[in-house]
């Protein structure tokens, strides 16, 4: 399964989290520029279990080399394919989780997640002599967090069967407890790192995302963050919606509630509404005027359930603003 976005809108621009999807980019492109000294750079910037294991091989390596690579592995990647894939999901999950925790203690988060998996996989492949690079650990950590902060929201997923591409809205429970119950079977099913693949890592970042969480919410908020969210409050919410529209009794009209910024309840917006229609979706436009008010409701004609004589019922769309 492969995510394409999930249904949670985070109210603040995620600064540190667009930081770190930069980073990991950059020193990609530093990784590609050492040519013929990539290998000795790996070896010297990963996460190689040996070097802490074995004295003859930690002998060549300095103290500031050791802790430094406990945190340098999480920003190194192996290729094109596994930077997209880690800097997709981070993308598409740690906005949320930034916009819970605050810039500052995301930025904790995020590094105590890579490392807390970092150490997992190298007490659990004591010996390895190979390499691990990546920010899966982390990310694996962000997940586990957004698997508790938002468990019921909608993760839209590709999921190939047989080479035909099929898209389903997930609840993100279900997403992120199979995707937990697959690394944590290959890791089990793993030995040592066989497959080129830290199993482990992602279980113990999973596992400390989700303890990390609880101990960082009991943190009051740093005096950092009260200063930088109103600069990062988003002032207009996503375009395209999807809104669960809900019936009352026997009533042909059908119901719901469309989240929108103080700018846009001010301005004026147009959004994209993508109503479950049957076995599919309906895509509308709604055109929300100036000046709504909180609890103002939208009258869409002929949107709701067909009625006993042949007309259909209408589609009462209510506002709900954001104070962000």
């Amino acid at each position: 399964m492969i995510p394409l976005r999930d249904a949670v809108q985070s109210r603040n621009y995620p600064i540190v989290n667009t930081i770190i999807i930069s980073l990991n980019v950059l020193l990609f492109l530093v990784e590609k520029a050492q040519g013929p000294e990539l290998q000795r750079f790996i070896l010297t910037y990963g996460l190689v279990p040996a070097r802490y294991s074995m004295p003859e091989i930690s002998a060549h390596f300095s103290m500031g080399q050791q802790i430094l690579s406990f945190f340098s592995f999480m920003f190194l990647h192996g290729g094109f394919w596994h930077l997209l894939g880690n800097m997709w999901t981070l993308y598409i999950f740690g906005d949320n989780v930034e916009d819970r925790l605050g810039p500052l203690r995301y930025i904790f988060f995020y590094l105590l997640c890579g490392w807390a998996s970092g150490l997992f996989h190298l007490v659990l492949n004591w010996q390895s002599p190979i390499p691990t690079i990546g920010a899966s650990g982390a990310i694996a950590g962000v997940m586990g967090a957004y698997f508790l902060l938002h468990p019921r929201a909608k993760i839209l997923a590709l999921i190939p069967i047989f080479f035909i591409p099929f898209f389903a809205e997930i609840p993100a429970f279900v997403y992120l407890g199979i995707w937990f119950i697959l690394q944590f079977l290959s890791a089990a099913g793993s030995h040592g790192q066989t497959t080129g693949i830290a199993w482990w890592a992602h279980v113990g970042g999973f596992i400390s995302g989700m303890l990390l969480l609880k101990i960082l919410l009991k943190l009051p908020d740093m005096g950092i963050t009260k200063h930088v969210r109103p600069a990062t409050a988003k002032k207009r919410s996503s375009r395209i919606r999807v809104i669960p529209p809900q019936k009352k009794g026997a009533d042909s009209h059908l119901y719901g509630t469309v989240d929108i910024t103080p700018t846009e309840a001010a301005s004026g917006t147009r959004k994209l509404v993508n109503l479950p229609w049957g076995f599919g979706k309906r895509m509308i436009r709604v055109k929300i005027p100036p000046g709504v008010k909180e609890g103002t409701v939208l009258r869409l004609a002929g949107l709701g359930k067909p009625t006993g004589d042949g007309k259909q019922g209408d589609f009462f769309l209510k506002i709900h603003i954001h104070a962000w």
